[in-house]
């Protein structure tokens, strides 16, 4: 045998391991290249994707979108992407602004697109869900939220941030976050038909993964007296508050980084004395000084950190499921009553008929 015929057969085999090597990177360069808004869209279109998908959030975990500024490099990300997926409802007032700018002519995908959207005049009333029956008429929130908050003040806030009256946090109810779970599959389908069944079947699992978690937080919430108030940083809990039956207050409104005015502060110290508030909570990405300066002038311990509008950098609150258990977690932690007769947060479920625990889950509260 020749050495000119081992050569060639060297050099052919070592071309085929150097394919087979490239192949990886190939098939990287296939996936559906995702540019999302924030981190929660992020990780929703990572579990419907999967190894189909590489997806970039422009507001990485721990930011603020509520006053994000886009960079130059923003703009390239969108140029090359395949699908943009943003939240809608004037949660990033930047966004449409920003596709605009990077030219992209691809598919986008608005999360909330079919959702029913809360206002934020019905968050008074959402708040209050199950409260009037446990004799609490006297300290009704319209009076607190609307003539004590200076509500003149908060829509100020809530324009300066470019929302409008409709409000915009409704992945924090997971029955509408089933709806952002479709129209990711959706728009994944769109751009990637080639891989349809399998984001549907990634979609059917993350749904009843949610449906799971969606359970777990009832069981914990519904342990948790329905006369109990929260006390957060900023007002982005209004689709938890009327999925669950938790009632939260906020004594800036939506802003993520004005300072409440002397006025508002003290009544909120009223609203603190004189509703049933047990525990204060500070927000990942609010500024802790307010809810530090109540906890000084009430006496009321910070009872933990909650995750509103972007996922923790690392640990459980992480990925959405985290969050939403965590999240129902700490209020558990600090203001539950096992065994109490006053919850009436079954009421609260607000037509979720696939979700008929009947207290099923239980374990799940330790």
């Amino acid at each position: 045998m020749s050495l000119g015929y081992l050569s060639s057969r060297s050099s052919r085999w070592l071309m085929g391991v150097s394919a087979l090597l490239a192949l990886p990177a190939a098939m990287a360069n296939e996936r559906v290249q995702v540019v999302t808004s924030f981190s929660i869209l992020a990780d929703m279109v990572e579990n419907v994707g999967g190894e189909h998908v590489d997806v970039t959030s422009l507001v990485a975990a721990d930011g603020d979108a509520h006053v994000y500024s886009p960079s130059p490099g923003d703009a390239r990300s969108l140029a090359n992407a395949d699908l943009v997926v943003f939240n809608g409802l004037l949660f990033e007032g930047w966004m449409e602004r920003l596709i605009s700018a990077s030219d992209y002519s691809g598919a986008v995908v608005t999360a909330t697109d079919g959702i029913q959207p809360l206002s934020f005049a019905e968050h008074d009333d959402h708040e209050g869900h199950g409260h009037d029956e446990h004799g609490h008429e006297e300290h009704g929130h319209d009076d607190h939220d609307h003539e004590e908050h200076d509500h003149a003040a908060h829509a100020d806030e809530h324009a300066g941030h470019e929302h409008g009256d409709e409000d915009p946090h409704a992945w924090q109810d997971m029955q509408q976050a089933k709806v952002y779970v479709a129209n990711i599959r959706d728009g994944l389908i769109a751009a990637d038909a080639d891989n349809a069944d399998t984001y549907r079947a990634n979609a059917e699992q993350y749904l009843q993964e949610m449906a799971q978690v969606d359970a777990e937080i009832r069981a914990l919430i519904d342990e948790i007296p329905a006369s109990t108030s929260v006390i957060t940083g900023h007002d982005s809990f209004g689709y938890f508050s009327n999925a669950y039956g938790v009632t939260f207050l906020s004594p800036v409104g939506l802003s993520t980084e004005a300072d409440p005015s002397g006025a508002s502060m003290a009544a909120l110290v009223d609203v603190i004395e004189q509703e049933n508030v047990k525990a204060l909570f500070h927000e990942n990405m609010t500024n802790q000084s307010i809810i530090t300066q109540l906890a000084e002038e009430t006496g009321l311990p910070i009872a933990g950190t909650l995750y509103a509008d972007a996922l923790a950098s690392e640990g459980e609150a992480s990925t959405y499921l985290g969050m939403m258990r965590h999240n129902a977690q700490v209020l558990h932690d600090a203001l539950a009553q096992p065994g109490h007769n006053e919850s009436g947060h079954d009421d609260h479920e607000h037509s979720h008929d696939d979700h008929d625990h009947d207290h099923d889950h239980s374990e799940h509260s330790h």
